[in-house]
């Protein structure tokens, strides 16, 4: 049961990120591509994860509680699901499973379970991201990469479903 349990909340924080985490090929190149080439790059994607750090450490202490990785997860998320066509009740089932969902997330993030997300333990999660959109492992996320993740994790999906 031990073992059982992280793996399980590391599946469900995968799993969950697919709404309001940019971790889907189209958000993900939209989120990140600063120079708008419609590629990402891994400085793009870095200097982008900084500046998200930084602003979800809301008191600037150098570190991200619990509290400012919901909160600014959450502001996405209201973001994304009011420019939805879902129904109020659809929206409210998506906002209460996402928001437990970022819970978990953070627990998963925060390694050393002290209740601060440092940077590094951030970056983890980060470079994991990177690494499964670059398909072609270059350095670059382009659409095309985007879409062969897309379909693995279809596959993977379809299979799992079996």
């Amino acid at each position: 049961m031990k073992i059982q349990l992280p793996l399980t909340a590391a599946l469900l924080a995968i799993a969950g990120t697919a709404a309001a985490a940019p971790h889907e090929g189209s958000a993900f190149i939209r989120d990140y591509d600063a120079d708008h080439d419609g590629q990402v790059t891994r400085a793009e994607f870095d200097a982008g994860r900084l500046a998200r750090f930084k602003a979800t450490d809301a008191n600037g202490d150098g570190w991200v509680s619990e509290e400012e990785y919901v909160g600014e997860y959450r502001n996405r998320l209201e973001q994304q699901l009011a420019a939805s066509d879902r129904t109020e009740e659809k929206k409210g089932e998506e906002r209460q499973r996402q928001i437990r969902q970022a819970h978990v997330r953070f627990a998963v993030l925060d390694k050393d379970r002290d209740g601060k997300m440092t940077q590094a333990e951030y970056d983890v999660s980060g470079a994991r991201a990177f690494a499964e959109q670059d398909n072609d492992k270059d350095g670059i996320v382009t659409a095309a990469d985007a879409a062969a993740t897309a379909a693995r994790q279809q596959a993977a999906r379809e299979k799992a479903d079996r």
